[in-house]
């Protein structure tokens, strides 16, 4: 049986939106909103200006078809209507605008080879004074409770010394990650021991989705920060930071002003791990390479 759009319209909305996702419209094809070049790159102003992003030319598709979400839901019938309006009135829909162009890609205990180096450092650091580790790009989650299970592990049921603060641009993704609460999907690679010391599993209308355990929720506090702010609501000094994948979509003039905030918040033996495709060393006066992309001060020994 053929679907008539013009009868469920929302249907139709949805469709218009799964086709635009999966195949999205090239330049010329028919589009239920014009997007110019100048459209595109005046999005692109704005996100570098509002959240330091740089938007690789070849995100215009990627660009339009998230975007076009927020055109439908506040009824705008053009590009430049609601950019004129984010720029004159904004408000929460700055960070709707945000929400929409950022990716958030993770998994638990991504880039695994840095988890037994944060347990080493922890090791080192021992329970004499406390530990305080930021997880900067926490995203849905994933990597503030590899983090929190990293803790746990090195130092058994005490780890009342050790503060995890996690911390997003994106409220939207903080919300899941508040949660804590998974799809068993998302943890089949973790061994069971693992999923039976820090998980629960649902049972009934939750069968298929595992929460994490409240003990180990505690040990993490979420907070939206953005990391172009001039000032970040945490106080160091920071014996670790986690900031993964998250300084590719900076420029590097950007990329060197975050971490000069970084540098000054650290402990002398801090250690700062960032995602495999990054490499800070335009900012060797703040940061050496320790190897695995793990970081130490560059006055550190």
């Amino acid at each position: 049986m053929a679907l008539d759009p013009k009868s469920t319209p929302l249907a139709a909305s949805r469709l218009r939106e799964e086709i635009g996702r999966v195949l999205p419209a090239r330049d010329g094809a028919a589009r239920e909103f014009a997007f110019s070049d100048a459209d595109f790159e005046r999005v692109r102003k704005l996100i570098y200006q509002h959240a330091g992003i740089s938007l690789s030319p070849v995100k215009k598709d990627m660009v339009y078809s998230r975007l076009a979400r927020r055109l439908r839901a506040l009824n705008k019938s053009s590009f430049g209507a609601y950019l004129d309006e984010l720029e004159r009135h904004g408000g929460d829909e700055w960070e709707r605008f945000v929400n929409s162009l950022t990716t958030n890609l993770t998994s638990f205990f991504r880039e695994p080879h840095h988890f037994p180096l944060l347990a080493d450092h922890l090791r080192k650091l021992g329970d004499r004074r406390p530990i305080r580790i930021w997880c900067s790009a926490a995203s849905t989650g994933e990597e503030p409770y590899s983090i929190a299970m990293t803790v746990a592990e090195t130092f058994g049921n005490d780890v009342s010394h050790v503060s995890i603060v996690a911390s997003d641009l994106d409220t939207n993704v903080l919300a899941t990650a508040q949660k804590g609460v998974y799809s068993v999907d998302r943890l089949e690679k973790m061994s069971p021991e693992r999923l039976r010391r820090f998980f629960l599993r649902g049972t009934g209308n939750q069968e298929g989705f595992a929460a994490v355990r409240p003990e180990l929720k505690r040990l993490i506090e979420f907070r939206r920060i953005n990391l172009l702010d001039a000032s970040y609501s945490i106080k160091g000094p920071l014996d670790v930071i986690f900031c993964r994948n998250v300084m590719i979509y900076f420029d590097k003039p950007t990329q060197h002003k975050i971490l000069s905030r970084f540098a000054p918040m650290m402990q002398p033996d801090g250690l700062l791990f960032a995602g495999h495709s990054e490499s800070f060393l335009h900012a060797a006066e703040l940061f050496r390479s320790l190897g695995k992309t793990v970081y130490a001060l560059a006055g550190s020994r």
